[in-house]
């Protein structure tokens, strides 16, 4: 009997190794917008922000294969691709943060942040949103409400509920949603306070991605920035989903939302599928956590992935990938709200940028999650051709995520099998 490669999978990765579909892909090639699999058929990515300027961008190979034939090392030899990239990289921030540590994983980067709070306030109590995702280290998977860690969460971390415009706190979005949440961040920071532990700091994602990427005005953290300060907390922003210009509007999820974190956070798209991330802060911070901790990372910062990150951030910026992303995103929202004029499963349009979707819900009087509907839905893209997954507090909204080279005829054939997808499933709970 011939052993299937997810059967090899299986016995050699082990057990419960998560795969994207009821049918797995096989994937073999990839190119701009497009992939293809072991049977030469060919999909659209719309959920891949890791190859974030198109898989296989040709600038971002040619500058992984040159500086692979010239030398690659760590960073305690000099080298001046680190210096150049972070000399970029900070430059694409408001002040003050003026430099960088270079990591593998936006996990390391995560827990660098957080040893990094601590250097700064003497405390360790942290703070996250109860739907969020900040990675795998033991530290950060402490963070995660989706997916418990063995024996439970340390007593140091609090948590307060994900932001959800479609269904506020307190039943009013806008401000008083921002409020509302605000109250949420200070009850957690006085349990912190009164315990051993003290209040350290609250990480978010600025465009809360994983909790469904609610629609929140500009402005609407600043009460929670308020609280957070008064109590001499620090405020990490992990941007490893919305950062390098994904948002059409801003470089950065924070500069969106209009805040300045202490700290931020960095990883996937940053080197379009090469494995490295950072963590961006001011000079006093970074000297604190280097006063404080012994950190060095083997391949963090190597010049074959400052050169793959340099690459990358050169073709957003001169290829004009953010402002395409503006116009193909606002372009592939219109259509979803058409969309949502014969399909009454849609119950919300929303994103901002080529980070978009939409919420299925089973009646819109009540709002209820069509959270089966939604993976049936993401099952039937994927065998029309188009991948594509979902998220959300209750797994039911469509998350569109594609490489930032997404174009208006992409999202043209999106639309087009999504409106065939919809038409097609059955809408069951």
């Amino acid at each position: 009997m011939t052993e299937t490669l997810q059967e090899r999978r299986a016995r050699v990765l082990g057990p419960n190794m998560s795969t994207f579909y009821e049918e797995p892909v096989h994937l073999v090639r990839g190119l701009g917008t497009r992939l293809w699999d072991a049977a030469g058929r060919e999909y659209l990515d719309c959920y891949n922000n890791v190859p974030h300027v198109g898989h296989c961008h040709p600038k971002v190979v040619a500058a992984i294969c040159a500086q692979a034939g010239t030398l690659n090392t760590h960073t305690r030899y000099l080298h001046e691709g680190i210096v150049d990239y972070v000399e970029a990289l900070t430059a694409t921030v408001d002040a003050p943060f003026d430099t960088a540590l270079l990591t593998c994983t936006g996990s390391e980067a995560n827990d660098v942040a957080l040893r990094m709070a601590q250097a700064l306030t003497g405390k360790t109590g942290v703070i996250a949103t109860d739907h969020t995702y900040h990675g795998n280290t033991s530290a950060v998977h402490q963070l995660s409400r989706t997916n418990p860690p063995p024996g439970g969460y340390d007593s140091n971390v609090g948590f307060v509920p994900a932001p959800d415009s479609y269904r506020p706190l307190g039943g009013i979005a806008g401000m008083a949603h921002a409020h509302a949440f605000a109250a949420e961040v200070q009850e957690q920071i006085d349990m912190l306070e009164a315990s051993e532990h003290g209040f350290s700091t609250l990480i978010l994602c600025p465009f809360f991605a994983n909790e469904g990427f609610p629609d929140l005005p500009q402005g609407w953290l600043d009460p929670t920035v308020e609280v957070v300060r008064r109590a001499g907390g620090v405020i990490i922003a992990d941007e490893v989903q919305p950062g390098f210009g994904r948002l059409g509007t801003h470089f950065w999820g924070h500069q969106k939302i209009g805040f300045t974190p202490d700290i931020i956070t960095i990883g996937k798209p940053m080197a379009n599928g090469h494995p490295v991330a950072a963590v961006i802060a001011p000079c006093d911070t970074m000297y604190a956590f280097r006063s404080r901790f012994r950190y060095f990372n083997t391949f963090g910062g190597n010049p074959v992935s400052c050169a793959a990150a340099m690459a990358t951030l050169n073709v957003v910026q001169d290829e004009g990938l953010m402002e395409n992303a503006r116009i193909v995103g606002n372009y592939a929202r219109d259509g979803l709200r058409d969309l949502a004029t014969r399909h009454a499963c849609i119950g919300d349009v929303r994103g901002s940028g080529l980070f978009f979707g939409a919420e299925m819900v089973l009646d819109h009087d009540s709002k209820a999650p069509a959270t089966a509907f939604t993976k049936r839905v993401a099952n039937g893209m994927r065998e029309h051709g188009v991948l594509l997954n979902f998220l959300g507090i209750h797994y039911n909204v469509l998350k569109i995520r594609p490489p930032m080279v997404f174009s208006k005829a992409d999202a043209d054939h999106l639309l087009d099998k999504l409106d065939t997808v919809l038409r097609d499933t059955p809408m069951e709970a």
